[in-house]
């Protein structure tokens, strides 16, 4: 098998749209949760998001372009076009039959969806735009980033509720690996603060009714209620080592693990003797070839749901065993709020900063003890650790668990 590497990454996100910005925000322990601008909210519920702030795709993406894409679809391409930046590959110099592209969304466009619906009722049939389902589709931010890159490659959107994007990656990880490609851009993204978004998040019971920023999203916090919808996009480029080596490429880590596996318990709620999450952590694992959990960065699903974050923490006991006492573990969402498809992206983002800076990302907000929480959250501030691998986990609807390895290069 193939060794995999990244030697690329790009963020939009409610900390930021540039990796730098990011990689600042989460070791500062800064949230980007407000009151609720994209919409009407005020006979909600819910009236808080974690939205993504100052975003202008036209920075990035010709205004035709922009006109007849999603927002899902915008906040993918301009996070690959930081990541094939940062990735600087030579001009003229990839195999595009050999280069894919692996980007996914939980739901897709539910913004032109909702927009197409009330065009639909207010003017008819007839007034629907023929962009409507090429927009909406949730396949088309891959078939985007593929057409503006000419990767002619694997190219594989994957849907797996909040798992999506770690699914993403693991996938890409696998096709390298075992040949099929030398280059994939890697990620998800998603844009789903809408009226019914929120409406139908609420409706079942998932998001946090708390209107406090600061007391909303607070994983592994003893008053937990649920989870910040959030909003954007990670991409990573992957990359065959050899070819990265060949071409003197940065090499920001290795992806040395993936486990895929499903509760098969129910539609929302988590397995809670955490069976498919602990045999997905296990799976990773035991293909990484073993880590030692003293140097190892663990970013949790962490949703600040009650049941989630209770079954991960069993999660991680089963996996790890004893050890489990000494991963150091953090939830960047109680930051960036659940940004869904584009969670697992991001938060592996989060993963490589934390092996690169040898730093652990603080899960903010964290005051109420929780009996059956009671690992190293690494609460309020980030800490200095020596580090050589990090784990990256996504949990989603469905029982679909999905988790990462990555491991510090070391040039060699």
């Amino acid at each position: 098998m193939k060794r995999v590497v990244v030697t690329g990454m790009g963020v939009v996100s409610p900390l930021g749209n540039k990796v730098r910005a990011f990689e600042e925000a989460i070791f500062a322990g800064r949230h980007g949760i407000g009151p609720i601008t994209r919409f009407d909210a005020s006979e909600f519920k819910v009236k808080i998001a974690a939205q993504v702030k100052d975003f202008d795709p036209k920075e990035v993406l010709e205004p035709k372009v922009a006109r007849r894409t999603d927002l899902f679809c915008q906040y993918a391409l301009v996070a690959a076009k930081e990541a094939m930046d940062m990735a600087a590959f030579p001009e003229g110099s990839l195999d595009l039959d050999r280069c894919g592209v692996y980007v996914g969304s939980g739901i897709g466009g539910l913004l032109t969806i909702e927009e197409g619906v009330r065009t639909l009722d207010a003017k008819g049939p007839r007034r629907v735009s023929p962009f409507l389902i090429p927009t909406m589709i949730g396949n088309m931010a891959s078939g985007l980033i593929a057409i503006r890159y000419g990767f002619a490659g694997p190219t594989l959107p994957i849907v797996t509720a909040c798992a999506t994007s770690t699914n993403a990656i693991g996938e890409a990880f696998r096709a390298i690996a075992s040949g099929q490609a030398e280059v994939i851009a890697a990620g998800g993204t998603e844009s789903s603060i809408t009226d019914l978004g929120v409406a139908g998040f609420t409706a079942c019971m998932a998001l946090c009714e708390s209107n406090d920023p600061d007391r909303s999203s607070i994983p592994f916090d003893g008053d937990r209620s649920g989870f910040v919808i959030g909003e954007g996009a990670g991409v990573l480029i992957l990359e065959e080592l050899e070819h990265a080596k060949a071409r003197n490429a940065v090499i920001y880590a290795e992806v040395t693990g993936y486990g895929n596996r499903c509760d098969a318990h129910h539609m929302t709620a988590p397995d809670p003797e955490a069976r498919g999450a602990a045999s997905a952590i296990r799976a990773a694992l035991a293909e990484a070839g073993g880590i030692d959990a003293k140097t190892t960065y663990y970013n949790a699903h962490g949703t600040s749901t009650p049941l989630n974050d209770k079954t991960e923490t069993l999660a991680l006991k089963k996996a790890f065993g004893a050890a489990a006492q000494e991963l150091a573990i953090s939830a960047t969402k109680s930051m960036t709020g659940h940004m869904l498809g584009a969670a697992g992206a991001v938060e592996a983002i989060a993963s490589i900063l934390a092996l690169l800076a040898n730093k652990v990302p603080p899960t903010i907000g964290y005051r109420v003890k929780d009996p059956e929480c009671d690992l190293n959250y690494t609460p309020n501030a980030a800490a200095s650790r020596p580090l050589e691998h990090a784990v990256s986990a996504s949990l989603g609807f469905g029982g679909h668990n999905a988790v990462l390895v990555l491991r510090k290069y070391h040039g060699r």
